[in-house]
């Protein structure tokens, strides 16, 4: 049986080491993927939204383009067919210009078909319209000007040195951006780099003119490991309450096992004590009626062995009485109202216990103290500590000291000894049912380890609880606490 419990403890163990392993693997392998993902998100999102900026300056840009190829004292506007293919060509230029002579810049417009000799509105808005999305959008992109006309190619360099990146509308396009990410984070943008403990993105260039001119722009978000807490926590908090619950039953259980393995050897050894304690007096009934059954004897030969039948009866009855007390305390509650004298009830306890010839109780108690409880049960559960208190002392002249005094709403009934006392190890297991201290090889002192988990089930009946200290020099001290 044994070596069974030990082969399910072993495999229980792999069990909830491997489950506990791979819980904590997955929360660290989604840990990882979710910080490189904030990490690479953020990046994503702020060139995204630095490009979209850029195309709102690239659109401002192309209406002042427009405004100015539409104004007649600006550019001149006009168109011919007279080339070799007989297709509507554009010509622009300064109606201004700076110098006398300068040549028109043609240009033509694969998909316009039609034959236009003179220019017309319908023609000019075709023309400015595939000019500033085509051409000059193209030049946008690419972050070049061209000077197409000496005015206009002198607005458009004004034009571009004065449009800087707006960081209102770049905040606000970032944020936009980081939200179609799920990440709803805090930032900042250029700040300083100097604080280790937030998240800088990669470095994003937002002049007009890129790659040639630099303008560079950054944000700073919270640490990605803040992050994720705060966007994990309730599934790290299932994780780890999982990981919990399944450690706490494997506890419980390994517990209940090794409990039920102990009470299993205990209740072997309560068998074994008690088949012996009852063997002993049937035995010597048995052999005293035999020997009055064949022998003649007188009349005070009988009566010597009537009276051992009686003992050994009454030997049996107390035992049988102390196993079924126990077994139905635990089962049947009992009244705890009566009204108790305190130092009456110990006196009476003291007055029926009996004492070696070496042995002595002193009662310290001066003052009058009623308690409420039951008088039985109390006194039977005093009288087994202090017989216990006897029972195991060595001492030469073994002295039972007891006391009760009144603190924090709790009588305090103090039973103190000078006996071996009792190891550390020991204190709270001598409470539990079937126990005894261990002894070796030695079992000299009767007794099935019931008294104490009698006692102990009596004081928790009246409220109470009861503890075992140890007793300077040496011996012990059972402190029982009831209400006042």
């Amino acid at each position: 049986m044994q070596k069974k419990i030990t082969w399910v403890l072993v495999l229980m163990s792999f069990c909830v080491l491997g489950i506990t392993g791979l819980q904590l693997y997955w929360n660290y392998q989604n840990y990882q993927a979710t910080v490189t993902r904030f990490k690479k998100d953020s990046n994503e999102a702020l060139t995204k939204a630095v490009d979209d900026e850029i195309n709102l300056r690239h659109q401002l840009i192309k209406s002042a383009v427009k405004k100015w190829l539409s104004d007649t004292a600006f550019i001149t506007i006009t168109c011919d067919i007279n080339n070799r293919d007989s297709n509507t060509v554009f010509h622009m230029r300064d109606t201004h210009p700076y110098e006398k002579g300068n040549r028109p810049v043609s240009i033509g417009i694969t998909n316009f078909k039609e034959k236009v000799r003179k220019i017309t509105p319908q023609a000019k808005s075709i023309f400015i319209n595939h000019f500033t999305d085509n051409t000059l959008g193209g030049d946008l992109r690419k972050g070049i000007i061209y000077f197409y006309t000496q005015r206009l190619g002198d607005s458009l360099s004004h034009i571009y040195n004065a449009t800087k990146a707006n960081t209102s509308s770049l905040a606000a396009l970032f944020k936009k951006e980081l939200a179609k990410k799920d990440i709803y984070t805090p930032f900042r943008l250029n700040a300083e780099k100097k604080d280790r403990k937030i998240f800088i993105t990669q470095e994003v260039n937002t002049a007009l003119r890129r790659p040639y001119e630099k303008e560079m722009v950054w944000a700073s978000l919270e640490n990605p490991n803040i992050y994720y807490l705060r966007e994990m926590k309730w599934l790290m908090i299932s994780s780890l309450l999982l990981i919990g619950i399944t450690i706490f039953c494997f506890y419980y259980t390994v517990k209940t096992l090794l409990s039920q393995s102990k009470l299993v050897a205990m209740k072997n050894q309560f068998i074994s004590n008690m088949t012996h304690e009852i063997h002993t007096p049937l035995s010597s009934i048995q052999i005293t009626a035999e020997a009055m059954q064949q022998f003649d004897q007188d009349m005070a030969t009988r009566n010597k062995y009537l009276d051992i039948i009686l003992y050994q009866t009454k030997k049996l009855t107390h035992l049988t009485k102390e196993i079924l007390g126990s077994a139905k305390l635990e089962q049947i509650a009992f009244p705890t109202n009566e009204t108790i004298e305190l130092r009456e009830l110990l006196a009476e306890v003291i007055n029926s216990t009996a004492l070696p010839t070496n042995a002595h109780i002193q009662l310290e108690a001066s003052a009058a103290l009623t308690i409420k409880g039951n008088q039985l049960h109390l006194f039977r559960a005093l009288s087994n500590v202090v017989e216990n208190a006897i029972k195991y002392n060595t001492s030469s002249n073994p002295l039972i000291t007891i006391r009760y005094l009144i603190k924090d709403k709790y009588i305090n009934i103090l039973i103190a000894d000078n006996g071996p006392g009792i190891a550390d190890e020991f204190k709270a297991k001598i409470f539990e049912q079937f126990f005894r201290v261990p002894t070796g090889n030695v079992h000299d002192i009767k007794g099935y380890g019931l008294g104490l988990n009698y006692v102990q089930n009596v004081i928790v009946q009246h409220h109470g609880q009861i503890k075992v200290i140890d007793n300077q020099p040496h011996g012990s001290i059972f402190v029982i606490q009831l209400p006042s």
